[in-house]
């Protein structure tokens, strides 16, 4: 087969975790067969700065015309730190996400035998987690006009807003999901105070009436977030909006024990984005410290959803998985003789080459 991919490093450690998802890539490419032809793009800061704009059209028409991205992290202490700012990086992000139609982003949770004592919560807790979230990503309160601050500075407001056809999309998308695993649904909203979450539930009750053999459970979000905490393993699929997936994505992320592990995939009507959940970590920049392997599951994600090679991406994740056993792995997981990130991409290529 034949690929182009779209590579967005973007900043901060976002350089060193996606040159290891690359050669990972390469090598599944020479064990395949596959041909891959890789041309990189600037995203974030790193574009603001060489151009002005945080998501250039350049970078756009790179990744409208190729078969997927690969992306890194964005974000800047100099930006985080200017809550003035007019271009921000993660406006370069969220234009991503939609000029790309990029209105599913789809989140496993998943536990690694070798780090379940690492999980703040208990082991019998978490030694059978296994689900995956499906964020809406294009609407809400992250999107809805009108936005902004009053002239004397001193009110600000966004609008949380939705729209039938966003909700039918990826309400259809989390079922189709829960047929190909343990056919449960859990749509989670707040229904009982904002109008937007009592659209939600009308129209997913509308979409899962198509779906007689999934088994749904409607559930507000701050009951969600507690209950990840005390039963994640009762779990399959959740589906949400934009605001509150991002959220309990991120509560759900510590369950594995570190959240440079978590992969994502987020899905769209023109080019899918593969990228680790985590942010742009700057104080580890140039350090060689952290973790690939968040990215090179999102590369196994790649592999299996926008090629649909899922031996590709079962041997990836053979990989990580004997990695974190034989503990070669970065500091985050272990304090007990580290190795660096150029190191568990090089040993995670071998191990595929091998295999």
């Amino acid at each position: 087969m034949k690929m182009k991919i779209a590579v967005l490093p973007g900043d901060g450690i976002g350089p060193e975790i996606v040159e290891q998802g690359v050669k990972v890539c390469k090598a599944i490419g020479k064990k395949f067969n596959h041909e891959m032809d890789f041309e990189t793009a600037l995203v974030g800061a790193c574009a603001i700065d060489a151009t002005g704009n945080p998501f250039p059209d350049e970078t756009f028409e790179l990744c409208k015309n190729s078969d997927a991205v690969l992306f890194g992290a964005i974000g800047d202490p100099k930006y985080d730190n200017d809550p003035k700012a007019k271009i921000r990086p993660e406006q370069g992000l969220l234009a991503m996400r939609k000029k790309l139609g990029l209105y599913a982003n789809v989140r496993p949770v998943t536990t690694f035998p070798s780090l379940l004592d690492r999980s703040p919560l208990r082991r019998d807790l978490v030694e059978n987690v296994d689900f995956v979230v499906l964020r809406e990503l294009t609407g809400g309160i992250y999107f809805g006009r009108p936005q902004g601050r009053s002239e004397d500075g001193k009110t600000a407001y966004d609008s949380m807003v939705y729209h039938r056809y966003e909700i039918e999309r990826i309400v259809k998308l989390a079922c189709d999901y829960a047929m190909q695993r343990n056919k449960k649904l859990t749509v989670v909203d707040k229904a009982n105070v904002l109008a937007t979450s009592r659209l939600w539930r009308e129209v997913a009750g509308e979409v899962v009436k198509n779906y007689p053999e999934v088994e749904v459970d409607f559930m507000f979000v701050d009951n969600a977030a507690m209950q990840i905490i005390q039963w994640p393993e009762k779990f399959d699929v959740m589906v949400t909006g934009n605001l509150f997936g991002d959220v309990l994505t991120d509560e759900a992320s510590v369950i594995t024990g570190s959240l440079g592990l978590l992969p994502s995939a987020s899905i769209g009507q023109l080019t899918s984005v593969f990228e680790p959940i985590h942010g742009s970590y700057p104080q580890a920049k140039g350090k060689n410290i952290a973790n690939p392997l968040g990215t090179i599951l999102s590369v196994a994600m790649m592999f299996e959803y926008a090629f649909k090679l899922n031996e590709e991406a079962d041997l990836i994740r053979k990989a990580v998985a004997r990695s974190m056993a034989e503990k070669f792995v970065t500091e985050d997981i272990t304090k007990e003789n580290p190795r660096s990130t150029s190191e568990v991409g090089d040993w995670i290529a071998g191990y595929i080459r091998k295999k």
